[in-house]
């Protein structure tokens, strides 16, 4: 029999997958040391700030992974967690002394009660109409943006102070924006692989995978879905704190549709149900608009044909494939499992 296009991928990325397994404390160390050593190899402050703008994104799509990669349920309108994540920590930071991780916990928060406001009314749709409510969503927040004046200064928006940690100030120069985001998208990265290898991850893949079959085994469907809603939005409202506080100046501009279509394209081209594909299809689809400018106004029609050759072609993403792999169960799991059978 011929082998089908995603045997053909996985056969080829396999062997860089054996040698990840087989050497992945080495590998995660050397990884670890480059990220740290990263800002020190002479960088200037526009690529810095490109790596900055990588981590937050490859943590919005982190977010949008739970909802979407391992549940199911398909969200345009991200932006308006990442708007509420942003002005919250940028107005605590402008009208508070509140420290910095403290306005990015009441960023969280916000972005949680968010996140359950909008999963409680959308229980009962699925597919397109539950991505039409999204959508509406993410366009409602950027209009209570625009003319809660009072609050949100509208559309001249909002300049935060840069934050300060310990009595030190956040620069380019201190490199303290960067590690800042290496230290929020490491502990957003294991809280992810803790939840999804948690019994509300294998509730979350259930959903996905039959809904039907999900609620029959006993697994409650409704709470688990509002679960997914909100510690999306909470992922996600921590990249708009940090963005909030990297941007001098932020308004209703930086929050638009295109924005949420971004992050679901993130998902998409890395692979979704997958946490690798989320750093690759950041790293693809935020540095490729950078790198290739020398295109100048043609790198955009460049970009948009890759996409349509990425969907024609591989349309699982890079590692969608591994989202097909048998789900491996926790080490206490297979040890019971194995007692019973003894």
């Amino acid at each position: 029999m011929k082998k089908t296009k995603e045997n053909k991928s996985k056969d080829l990325i396999t062997p860089i997958e054996q040698f990840f397994t087989k050497y992945r404390i080495p590998t995660w160390i050397i990884l670890g040391v480059l990220l740290l050593a990263l800002p020190h190899f002479g960088f200037n402050t526009f690529q810095m700030r490109l790596f900055i703008m990588i981590g937050i994104s490859a943590m919005m799509a982190l977010g949008l992974n739970i909802l979407t990669g391992y549940t199911g349920l398909v969200s345009l309108g991200h932006a308006g967690f990442y708007a509420i994540g942003g002005y919250t920590s940028g107005l605590l930071l402008i009208h508070t002394n509140l420290p910095f991780l403290v306005t990015i916990a009441a960023a969280a928060v916000t972005s949680a009660i968010a996140g359950l406001l909008l999963g409680l009314p959308t229980l009962r749709l699925s597919g397109n109409y539950l991505t039409i409510v999204t959508l509406g969503f993410g366009e409602i927040v950027r209009m209570i943006i625009m003319n809660w004046r009072s609050v949100t200064n509208g559309v001249l928006g909002i300049r935060p102070p840069r934050p300060t940690m310990f009595g030190i100030e956040f620069t380019f120069a201190n490199h303290g924006f960067y590690y800042t985001m290496l230290g929020l998208l490491l502990l957003v990265s294991l809280a992810c692989v803790a939840i999804i290898r948690s019994r509300s991850g294998r509730a979350f893949q259930a959903i996905k995978e039959d809904e039907i079959a999900a609620t029959m085994m006993g697994i409650k469907t409704t709470r688990f879905k509002i679960l997914a809603f909100t510690l999306s939005a909470i992922i996600v409202g921590i990249a708009g704190a940090l963005y909030a506080s990297l941007m001098p100046h932020i308004d209703h501009d930086a929050f638009t549709f295109d924005v949420s279509v971004l992050i679901v394209s993130m998902v998409i081209v890395g692979g979704m149900g997958t946490m690798r594909g989320m750093f690759l299809g950041a790293i693809v689809l935020v540095s490729f608009p950078e790198v290739s400018r020398w295109l100048m106004e043609y790198r955009f029609v460049v970009y948009g044909l890759l996409l349509i050759l990425m969907m024609r072609f591989r349309p699982q993403g890079i590692l969608g494939w591994k989202s097909r792999m048998p789900y491996k169960l926790p080490r206490a799991v297979k040890q019971k499992m194995q007692g019973e059978v003894e």
